[in-house]
């Protein structure tokens, strides 16, 4: 299962692969492409507001103020003086500075060699960015011993990316039933701090049982709830469909409805063929076989198959057919 390297590690952790499944097979995206999250790394981001603490710094000071207002090449410049005298702070806004290219060419070993040097300092997010890059593109279950006590030290320290990725190594490197309770320890600080994929995790650890602990549907469809709210697509697929199905708690085929379209719009092929069919049978809202059709020509169109959706457009009249793909071409 790829992922974007520079932000999460390979997801092994069965609690999560069996509600994923499904979801990929139909071409749907997942936290492993979770835009918000890659962004902290690849260089995209304009200024915004930063937590000195995050770098070890207590206080704001001339060097973090330039950066968060996005002039980066001040911000290295007033921090390299004191990176290179060993403050641990200056090292890691360094090594974030090169790591992501701002204001300057990227340049993965000099990042390497601050946050290394943070890293020894105690800095949890430099711990973090560097039990990554001492991974590379090993697998979890093979991360080196000083990437998984350091990304252990981060977690520690209540890093809460550092928090989700030591739950997939601990469980990829333990992968009984004592590794994943190991693992739900972590994912639940995580998710406490308001991770959406670690809460996501939650749901699917509480949905499918995880160590002998018994299901808990009514609390796996809480933690959808919490992770569906940040945006994160597969909860609002996993939330919507739930809530068509009357899983976890009451039925409400409305809200249902509602959060499958609003990971539909957004790009959720599975979703969008859920909506096709929820349209085609007026389930959450009035039958339409326009909108229907549409929306089963957009997820057709990025690769996902359904044989009775198939079955149901070929029926259309020519003249419906050409409605419909009007429709899908106005679509968001």
């Amino acid at each position: 299962m790829p992922v974007r390297r520079a932000v999460l590690l390979p997801i092994a952790c069965a609690i999560i692969t069996a509600a994923s499944a499904s979801s990929h097979a139909a071409g749907d995206s997942s936290s492993r492409d979770h835009p918000a999250l890659q962004d902290r790394l690849d260089g995209k981001a304009s200024a915004v507001r930063v937590d000195p603490s995050r770098f070890g710094s207590p206080q704001p000071d001339m060097a973090y103020g330039a950066y968060q207002r996005g002039l980066y090449l001040t911000a290295l410049h007033l921090a390299l003086p004191r990176a290179d005298a060993g403050d641990a702070a200056a090292e890691t806004l360094v090594a974030e500075i090169y790591a992501r290219g701002l204001g300057v060419p990227r340049d993965p070993e000099k990042a390497k060699d601050y946050y290394g040097k943070a890293a020894k300092q105690g800095i949890p997010e430099a711990e973090f960015r560097y039990a990554l890059i001492l991974m590379g593109d090993k697998p979890s279950a093979e991360a080196p011993d000083e990437a998984f006590q350091l990304m252990k030290e981060a977690a520690d320290a209540g890093h809460q990316m550092a928090q989700f990725n030591y739950a997939q190594m601990v469980s990829a490197r333990n992968p009984g039933s004592e590794g994943l309770l190991q693992a739900f320890v972590y994912y639940r600080k995580a998710a406490d701090s308001g991770l959406a994929d670690a809460q996501y995790a939650m749901s699917q650890a509480y949905a499918n049982g995880i160590g002998g602990m018994p299901k808990d549907e009514a609390e796996a469809r809480k933690w959808l709830l919490l992770a569906a709210r940040q945006g994160y697509d597969t909860a609002e697929l996993d939330l919507g469909t739930w809530l068509v199905e009357g899983r976890g708690g009451q039925q409400d085929v409305k809200a249902g409805f509602d959060w499958l379209k609003v990971a539909a719009e957004g790009g959720n092929v599975a979703a969008q063929n859920r909506v096709a069919k929820l349209y085609l049978n007026g389930i959450g809202t009035n039958a339409d076989k326009i909108e229907a059709a549409a929306w089963y020509i957009r997820a057709r169109r990025a690769g996902l198959s359904d044989p009775d959706m198939d079955l149901f457009y070929s029926g259309l009249s020519p003249d419906d057919q050409k409605k419909a793909i009007e429709r899908a071409n106005r679509l968001r």
